[in-house]
């Protein structure tokens, strides 16, 4: 039986994306003992955190036929809120970046929120039905 969904971030800078995941987003954590990092000082650097509920949905690689939209296969983990300003206010007030404006892409009004060490993440207000309170 499947428990959870286990997400991953690789970094460059694994200390300040933890941080940024600790101090930013105030992601409950637990530390695991027995990791470290090279970056990291401590049995207690290798921190792996709670994310909530959450989903996943699978979009097609290819647009319908005749469309020239296509993506490669990957894998992306997008974080979700209720109202999109308000989350990017009280994320700024603790140092939080976004590298885009607001847009609605039609599944949600989306930013880009900038990750130290790693990639972007997308955050959105969705406007689709969403599964992770079920």
């Amino acid at each position: 039986m499947i428990t959870a969904v286990h997400n991953l971030v690789y970094s460059d800078d694994a200390a300040a994306t933890r941080a940024f995941f600790r101090d930013v987003l105030q992601w409950p954590y637990v530390s695991d003992a027995g990791s470290t990092d090279d970056d990291a000082a401590g049995a207690d650097a290798w921190l792996i955190f709670g994310t909530g509920p959450s989903e996943v949905g699978v979009h097609p690689t290819r647009g319908p036929e005749g469309s020239s939209w296509s993506a490669p296969r990957h894998h992306a983990m997008s974080l979700m809120c209720d109202d999109l300003q308000a989350t990017m206010d009280e994320l700024a007030s603790r140092g939080g970046r976004f590298t885009t404006e607001p847009a609605d892409h039609g599944y949600g009004l989306v930013v880009m929120m900038a990750i130290p060490g790693a990639d972007d993440i997308q955050l959105y207000e969705p406007r689709h039905t969403t599964a992770y309170d079920r």
